[in-house]
């Protein structure tokens, strides 16, 4: 016989654990605790099981995840943490300044790299997880300065942002655009990777008091530290200087006499306007180039069919991406003050556009209002002092809709003061039994895509109106045969169904049949996919019926 086991040895017992014993055993503080999970990427479980695990109405963490926190290098710094404060606060209560200022300049630094490179062993997957970290890294940048965010931490914010859209531009892998109540949302495709993100409009943010900025600068302590990660190895897959360089400046720091004003070069870096300087680059021979032409030759003649099929289909997603990438390639803008100046530079000079604005607005502006090489301005005001006969003079909304739909738009439907087009969203593919917009039907058309179909329910009515309905039809039925006044009327020739009739007929009753033949289990799922499919034709029908109302207006 096997020997007998304990309650309590083995299971649900052992596997889980609850947040109390875990603060016990890691001699923790709830805030410290909470804070090493986030930078760890441990969160909570639930047993299946809560009564062998130990009861309701706790908070369950692996057995395992916990072991593994025992031996973490930061628990040693927030201990040391710890022991700083309590130094610090017996010098300032004695009013020994020498030791405080000493003991200040000597505080323990938390170091997250290691957890970074344990957290994502290769670059991909950093790059798969991306998308929450740079949209809580542009929400804090454009945060105001108070008690709860520092200073320090609103100016990291703002240069890792600043140099992730530097990135974007010198890449072009911008490729969606949706401007929206929340904000405006990007998505670029990076070594493979979608990422998307999305970014606060530029208005005064208010920080509601309902909202725990601990643990949201705990998740963003360790979101910029990642992204310093990404950033770097991104600029120098590009040749690109890290920290960022602007080329004018790179020359003046290789010559002897150049003077650099940092302020005025950070603004110039923040107003995305100035390319980067590259490193400097061996220059290829001229042999290893012709070696790998006919190395590639070689490797394209040896593929089959499927693997020749996904080639072509890379080569084409290529060459529509660099068609892309220089949209506006000929195009040079000119910003008014009243539009949205860092989302429009950003996505114009990330698809090969010249871009500039008035130098009294902001700094970093690359020509003025009356140069003649200006082909649009974008504008949002009806009223302008004066025009040029040069240039057209549009809304920020055309630039946007040229970049989703990866073509030059007509400028008439975006004239200033006209009525605009909707705004339609890249991020929502057409599919069968949704609403699409009559704009996107005719894109459709004009590129040549299918066109899902849109099949409507009738609308269903109620038991009381069908039951009227019915009543009123059989007493029109006893007027019309005269019934009761002994007047006997000529019958009519019933003439015979058309197959098609009879075919859905037998159909419909085939189909009643089944559902009647089902399992209750299988009974219930249909019924809940039917009710779905009600839903959604119901909303489509309301769509329309809106549509159509303001075509009338």
């Amino acid at each position: 016989m096997g020997r007998e086991r304990k309650k309590g040895d083995a299971g649900a017992a052992v596997a889980y654990i609850s947040r109390n014993q875990a603060l016990k055993k890691l001699q923790l503080t709830l805030p410290d605790f909470r804070r090493l999970c986030i930078l760890k990427g441990i969160f909570p479980v639930e047993p299946k099981h809560k009564k062998k695990a130990g009861g309701a109405g706790k908070t369950y963490y692996f057995t395992k995840d916990i072991q593994f926190l025992a031996h973490e290098p930061v628990l040693n710094k927030f201990r040391q943490f710890k022991v700083f404060l309590k130094r610090l606060r017996r010098a300032m209560g004695r009013e020994d300044m020498d030791t405080a200022s000493q003991l200040s300049s000597n505080e323990p630094i938390v170091s997250l790299d290691h957890i970074v490179r344990e957290r994502y062993p290769t670059f991909v997957d950093a790059l798969r997880d991306m998308d929450d970290c740079i949209s809580m890294v542009f929400l804090f940048a454009t945060l105001p300065q108070e008690n709860r965010v520092k200073r320090k931490v609103i100016q990291k914010c703002r240069r890792l942002s600043v140099e992730f859209m530097h990135y974007v531009i010198a890449s072009g892998n911008l490729r969606k655009v949706f401007v929206s109540i929340k904000g405006i949302y990007y998505q670029a495709e990076i070594q493979g990777e979608t990422v998307t993100w999305i970014v606060p409009h530029q208005f005064a943010q208010h920080t509601p008091a309902d909202v725990d900025f601990r643990i949201m600068l705990t998740f963003l302590e360790f979101y910029t530290t990642l992204l310093g990660f990404i950033n770097f190895r991104l600029f120098h897959t590009l040749n690109l200087h890290y920290p960022p360089m602007l080329s004018d400046f790179a020359s003046a720091t290789e010559s002897e006499t150049g003077d650099i004003d940092t302020a005025e070069n950070d603004e110039l870096f923040a107003s995305l306007a100035h390319r980067l300087a590259t490193l400097p680059q061996a220059d290829v021979e001229t042999g290893e180039a012709d070696a790998e032409d006919e190395e590639v030759a070689q490797l394209d003649a040896g593929l089959n069919l499927d693997q020749q099929a996904q080639l072509d289909f890379v080569k084409k997603a290529n060459e529509e991406a660099l068609k892309a990438r220089t949209l506006f390639a000929n195009c040079r803008f000119f910003l008014g003050r009243e539009v949205p100046r860092e989302s429009l530079v950003f996505v114009i000079r990330a698809f090969g556009g010249t871009v500039s604005w008035s130098s009294t607005q902001a700094a970093g502006a690359t020509y003025a209002e009356d140069d003649d090489i200006i082909t649009h301005q974008i504008v949002d005001r009806p009223v302008q002092t004066h025009r040029y006969l040069s240039r057209y003079y549009i809304q920020p909304q055309w630039v946007y809709d040229c970049i989703n739909a990866k073509r030059f738009l007509s400028v008439d439907d975006y004239f200033v003061g006209t009525n605009l087009p909707p705004h339609l969203s890249p991020f929502v593919e057409p599919t069968e039994g949704e609403y699409i917009p009559p704009e996107q039907v005719e894109r459709m058309e004009e590129e040549g895509e299918e066109i899902p179909t849109m099949e409507l329910e009738p609308a269903k009515r109620s038991k009381k109106r069908k039951a009227a309905e019915e009543a009123e039809e059989a007493r029109k039925e006893e007027l019309h045969s005269g019934v009761g006044e002994g007047v006997i009327r000529a019958g009519k020739v019933e003439k015979a169904e058309a197959p098609s009739k009879l075919a859905k007929k037998q159909a419909e009753e085939e189909k009643r049949l089944a559902i009647m033949a089902m399992p209750k289990k299988k009974k219930r799922l249909y019924g809940k996919i039917m009710q779905s499919r009600h839903k959604k034709s119901t909303e489509v029908r309301k769509l329309k019926q809106r549509r159509q109302a303001l075509e009338r207006s």
